[in-house]
């Protein structure tokens, strides 16, 4: 798969390192987030933000499995204008407050 990102960065003497600032940036990290690496059979290292400890383990699974068929071709295909369009008049006018809690007895 081809790099859509390369970065370099050194080890100190106490085996510490600076994330580069791309990769920051393209992860969303901030100060003090953690970080998860994956070491694969292939020698081949990923690293991603670490899943948050309250997270809904669901989704982990959920996204891995998507990633794999996203890898592989399958059941992937982009969406139509024809439905792009079909959604776009549907919310038309509709306004959302993403700040609004989901359940009303959370208020």
């Amino acid at each position: 798969m081809n790099a859509i990102l390369e970065a370099d960065s050194t080890l100190t003497d106490r085996y510490q390192t600076t994330v580069p600032e791309p990769v920051r940036r393209a992860l969303g990290l901030q100060k003090r987030d953690a970080i998860h690496y994956e070491l694969r059979a292939d020698g081949e290292v990923r690293i991603s933000r670490a899943a948050e400890r309250n997270a809904d383990p669901a989704i982990s699974s959920f996204l891995a499995f998507l990633e794999s068929d996203i890898a592989a071709g399958r059941n992937v295909s982009p969406v139509s204008a024809t439905l792009v369009a079909q959604i776009q008049q549907l919310v038309k006018g509709v306004e959302i407050d993403l700040e609004a809690p989901l359940d009303p007895e959370d208020e």
